[in-house]
């Protein structure tokens, strides 16, 4: 009986402070991205914002509306996810023009692919599926701004 007590009173106190609480799709804040030149509904393999500031723009915001919690400000990790600065690190040294953009388009696709449906292994949930909450506007718009912190950073 006292085990089941001080479970209780435990459980109350944590409710009372109040847990930290992790990102879930479900919160992901609309992007406006009606500046942008809209795509339709068949889903590029490239990023067709690549370089475009109105495009950088908005995904810096959506960014930090989306994505920060977990990826950190200005992209800049602080451990609980990947530093997506370094997402395509391994193009900047190919030798070839032709690689380098092979590379690049690579990773368009598994950063898309990694937005849409998420990361889940082994049935854990390492990132929500964004792919119902974010428009193919805003996930570009979000790699555009990506692509730049890559070229002034890295």
């Amino acid at each position: 009986m006292k085990q089941i007590r001080n479970a209780l009173f435990a459980c109350s106190l944590l409710a009372a402070v109040g847990l930290p609480s992790f990102a879930t799709a479900e919160d992901a804040v609309a992007v406006n991205t009606k500046t942008l030149t809209q795509l339709g509904a068949e889903w590029r393999d490239e990023n067709p914002y690549s370089g475009q500031t109105e495009a950088i723009r908005i995904g810096e915001d959506a960014f930090a509306e989306n994505c920060a919690r977990c990826h950190g400000l200005q992209a800049k990790s602080g451990g609980v996810a990947p530093d997506l600065r370094l997402l395509d690190r391994d193009c900047i040294d190919l030798p070839s023009a032709s690689q380098k953009q092979a590379c690049f388009k690579e990773t368009d696709k598994y950063f898309l692919f990694s937005i849409r449906y998420g990361k889940v292994r082994n049935g854990n949930v390492y990132m929500p599926p964004f792919g119902e909450y974010l428009s193919q506007e805003a996930m570009w718009a979000i790699k555009a701004y990506l692509a730049s912190l890559r070229t002034n950073q890295i």
